[in-house]
């Protein structure tokens, strides 16, 4: 994938750290995490690997973030691309959703491995939570560790314009950047636009 002397396998590395668990779905990505400057969290793992951000190059999950990227200024073309600019993509809750809503306990199950991967990343500038679920988790992860969250339990457009910050790190929340109903909620993929772009100055 990237040709660097500290590569590390994700999937491997978070077993490592947190152990293997049923149904369970982790990123079998080979990279260096000291290139990565920006995480964006999406909500949860589709029920076909093959269709995650890592999966096939044509994977539903690339069909919806490489337009955005690109809408917000960004020249990618695949995951490659967006690696190579320093993006990490993953997802909050790592186990498919069963029913329409996601359950707390699947967050809660995800939770250690979200925390973990997101400790992989020495130089990380920004995260983005794409969607109230990444919001919840990351929520839950700092409340974990500090005893607060980290964003205010106001909408998502209200905290558009405050800037959130997070042991030293910029937490943006923003909107959902996969699924059907990305394309029918307009103004939410401008919004979600605009915050990448903002993100992609930031890491600049």
């Amino acid at each position: 994938m990237m040709n660097g002397t500290n590569n590390m396998n994700i999937r491997k590395e978070l077993e490592t750290k947190v152990g293997t668990a049923n149904g369970i779905y982790l990123n079998n990505l080979d990279i260096d995490p000291l290139t990565i400057k920006a995480i964006m969290i999406n909500e949860v793992v589709p029920s076909d690997p093959l269709q995650d951000f890592y999966g096939t190059p044509d994977a539903d999950y690339l069909k919806t973030t490489i337009p955005l990227l690109q809408g917000a200024g960004a020249e990618v073309a695949s995951i490659q691309d967006i690696l190579q600019k320093g993006i990490y993509i993953t997802n909050a809750v790592k186990t498919p959703k069963t029913e329409y809503a996601i359950d707390r306990s699947s967050i809660d199950k995800s939770l250690p491995y979200l925390e973990a991967e997101l400790s992989l990343f020495p130089n990380i500038k920004v995260i983005m939570l794409m969607g109230d679920v990444a919001r919840k988790a990351f929520n839950l992860i700092a409340k974990k560790a500090t005893g607060k969250n980290a964003i205010p339990a106001v909408s998502t457009y209200k905290l558009r314009n405050s800037e959130i910050y997070y042991k030293g790190i910029r937490v943006m929340p923003s909107y959902i950047m996969t699924g059907g109903n990305i394309l029918i909620e307009k103004s939410k993929v401008t919004m979600a636009t605009e915050d990448i772009a903002a993100m992609l100055t930031m890491i600049r």
